[in-house]
């Protein structure tokens, strides 16, 4: 009785101490869930504000003048994509949904294909499938960290961009979504259409006063200001992409550990109950060891 009560106190400790950082995983899980989803509502009115001064660029530009930054080759260059994945365990398919998201997208895409991967084990996922992979970047484990990568993101694809002169430019990530942990999503960047430009141009400007754009580098460069508003919104697209990828990552890791914390539970309270079930039996052998003594010595002295 001694060693297996003694094997099932031992189970029961080390269940208990898996239970103690499953929770505290959970805990921090929760935490970076809310700081992604503020980080992403934070930036809502800059992107606001961002839009509203393309919209006035978009007006006051004559009809073929935003698209120089943008013109292309046509719909069957080259394909830019960016996919962001995870470099962490726990989180189920995550890298798994995203890669075969971006996969069979970019096969209905007219063009060869160039990615960039965000994480090494959806950079090992597309490698499998074999996409030109251009390069790989680590994930950020905070907010202050996303910008620093959506700055190499874009020196390093609008480099490309230049020397090969892409058709499209994609962005894919999980997005969170209500009823259900995330789903996969895709964004086209490049290029800025004329319906796109159109639809800027028609947005209402929020005051009586009607706004004058100041252009950069002297009236002589007309898409100065332009320019610079398109690459805030590019950063902007592409920060909130990062953020809620990691945000969806963070609700994957969350669901995997409250699953494992039921099931942990569940074992507790089976080794608990198997536990006091063999102690009790092993307290009921004793008691009937002594009776049984106890009436032998009766018998005797009889």
């Amino acid at each position: 009785m001694s060693n297996s009560t003694e094997g099932l106190r031992r189970k029961i400790e080390s269940a208990g101490d898996l239970q103690s950082v499953v929770r505290t995983m959970k805990a921090l899980a929760a935490s970076s869930i809310g700081q992604y989803e503020k980080s992403v509502q934070a930036l809502g009115d800059y992107y606001r504000t961002v839009e509203l001064g393309l919209g006035a660029c978009c007006r006051e530009s004559e009809p073929t003048a935003p698209t120089v930054e943008l013109k292309t080759k046509g719909e069957s260059g080259t394909i830019g994509a960016i996919v962001f994945g995870s470099d962490q365990g726990l989180v189920g398919q995550f890298n798994e949904v995203i890669a075969d998201f971006a996969i069979h997208t970019l096969a209905a895409q007219p063009g060869k294909p160039e990615v960039w991967a965000v994480g090494e084990r959806v950079h090992s996922r597309l490698a499998d499938a074999g996409l030109p992979l251009m390069g790989l970047f680590s994930v950020p484990n905070s907010v202050n960290a996303i910008t620093p990568l959506v700055g190499q993101i874009q020196i390093e694809s609008e480099a490309r961009r230049a020397a090969r002169e892409y058709a499209r430019l994609f962005v894919f990530h999980n997005r969170p979504k209500s009823g259900a942990l995330y789903e996969p999503v895709s964004q086209r960047l490049l290029p800025l259409d004329a319906q796109w430009q159109q639809g800027l141009a028609k947005l209402p400007w929020p005051t009586g006063s009607l706004p004058e754009v100041m252009r950069g580098g002297g009236m002589k460069n007309k898409t100065g200001t332009l320019r610079a508003l398109i690459r805030e919104y590019l950063f902007i697209s592409l920060f909130q992409a990062c953020a809620e990828s990691l945000a969806s990552e963070n609700a994957s890791r969350l669901a995997a550990m409250e699953r494992a914390e039921k099931n942990i539970k569940d074992l507790l309270e089976s080794l608990q109950s198997t536990f006091h079930s063999l102690r009790q039996s092993g307290i009921d052998e004793e008691l009937f060891d002594v009776v049984s003594g106890f009436e032998a010595m009766a018998g005797s002295r009889k």
